[in-house]
């Protein structure tokens, strides 16, 4: 299975729109956990099982080549780390985080 691409029909979209190819792609299984916790920096394949608690191996495996075809993650000698485009990408995704909690406050 490839990754979404701007261009492309994606799941919620045939017009191939970029934001709805990015949004497929994070709304896969484990995405946005992965992305999420190397956002402080890299990490080893098992510490980010690790971190990321319940996710199978086979998972992680494929979320990590997924996010590597996308240009989100590469592998260097410290283990796996943001891109630039990734650094960039969790930039813009914490004032998503902030909005969800107060969004949460509101609907209690």
């Amino acid at each position: 299975m490839s990754i979404p691409k701007p261009g492309k029909p994606v799941r919620g979209s045939k017009s191939g729109a970029p934001i709805m190819a990015l949004f497929d792609l994070l709304g896969r299984r484990w995405a946005m956990g992965i992305i999420w916790q190397l956002s402080d920096g890299p990490l080893s394949f098992s510490e980010l099982k690790k971190r990321c608690d319940s996710i199978s191996p086979t998972i992680l495996s494929v979320r990590i080549k997924d996010m590597t075809e996308a240009k989100l993650i590469e592998r260097t000698l410290d283990g796996y780390m943001l891109t630039l485009s990734g650094e960039e990408l969790t930039k813009i995704l914490k004032p998503f985080g902030e909005w969800a909690m107060e969004w949460a406050e509101k609907l209690k």
